[in-house]
């Protein structure tokens, strides 16, 4: 079973839409899949409660199927900072309670999982504690999703020197391109390869409306062969 924790450079970057690539490329080459995203705000009240857009897509690319109670076991209303959505309903968020929320997911027995934090990687849960944390506590390698766009190389790098000095393995990055006229592209995504300390696990195209097969057509999993176990 290999597992990987998936943080960005930023909020709206794209987490979810690599996420679900990942696990489509996997499911393409005939591995089963699973995922988490322990917490999540900014979440819609429906018939079966909360529920959140981005967790659903994660859903719908797990194999075998996952209940949403498993993947989302903290769903918020509010789109702000989780641990502000948390407080306001009396909720309080550590690292232990969501990896121990995570644990029909971790153990589910699937050979590739992800888990998705929200933000980037010093988002703040309680007392002191960020997602980071809940990666620490998992001890699992991490896959940084950068969101190309002006002032992404800064961004990237400070969050690269953040997860290794939490003593984390970067596993992987994907250059996910958000802004359709990023000047100087191929400038920039040269100097992330360069700058890195781990390989491009892909570079995804600004889609409008991307669909994880699409973006499972711009990943390459083969760098992550041998990362805890994991067989694609």
């Amino acid at each position: 079973m290999s597992v990987f924790f998936i943080t960005g450079t930023d909020t709206e970057i794209g987490k979810t839409t690599i996420a679900a690539g990942l696990l489509c490329a996997a499911r393409q080459q005939g591995v089963t899949t699973a995922a988490g995203k322990p917490v999540a705000s900014g979440c819609t009240q429906t018939g079966e409660g909360l529920r959140n857009d981005d967790a659903l897509a994660l859903q719908a690319q797990c194999e075998p199927a996952l209940a949403y109670e498993q993947i989302n076991p903290f769903a918020f209303a509010p789109a702000i900072a989780p641990h502000i959505a948390a407080r306001e309903v009396g909720v309080t968020l550590t690292s232990a309670g969501l990896a121990a929320a995570l644990a029909p997911v971790l153990g589910c027995g699937a050979a590739f999982t992800v888990i998705e934090g929200a933000g980037g990687w010093r988002v703040p849960l309680h007392d002191g504690e960020t997602l980071a944390d809940l990666a620490k506590v998992l001890n699992v390698p991490v896959i940084l999703v950068v969101g190309v766009r002006l002032g992404c190389i800064n961004h990237a790098l400070l969050t690269a020197e953040a997860i290794q000095r939490d003593g984390l393995t970067l596993a992987g990055w994907v250059a996910n391109i958000v802004e359709p006229n990023t000047s100087r592209l191929d400038d920039n995504l040269a100097t992330l390869e360069q700058s890195l300390p781990a390989p491009c696990l892909g570079r995804v195209p600004y889609l409008s409306d991307a669909s994880a097969a699409q973006v499972a057509a711009h990943l390459d999993l083969s760098p992550l062969v041998g990362a805890r176990g994991v067989s694609v």
